[in-house]
């Protein structure tokens, strides 16, 4: 079986608001690794340019994903307006690798 693998450039929306959005992405992280089919979902703070982030998301299936943008945590954060996405490449992680 192959995992389903996101990775998405996001960036913040006001930066002066970066210690929020940083909280506030640490507590959807803490929630999103409960779910159901979620095999990794990480956010990293770009070094060079802190109002950036990278975001990894590895789901058993791209249905988990969908699931994902249901559950009130996802739709609690993304209602703040915090970040936007510049970019998302899905990609396919073959079994075993």
């Amino acid at each position: 079986m192959m995992s389903f693998c996101i990775s998405a450039g996001i960036e913040l929306t006001d930066p002066t608001k970066e210690s929020l959005a940083r909280k506030e992405m640490a507590k959807l992280v803490a929630e999103t690794v409960k779910e159901p089919g979620c095999l990794k979902f990480e956010i990293r703070q770009n070094l060079e340019n802190p109002s950036l982030f990278t975001l990894w998301e590895i789901w058993q299936t791209a249905e988990d994903l969908d699931r994902h943008f249901q559950y009130d945590h996802t739709k609690a954060y993304l209602a703040q307006d915090l970040t936007r996405v510049k970019y998302v490449e899905k990609l396919f992680l073959p079994a075993g690798a």
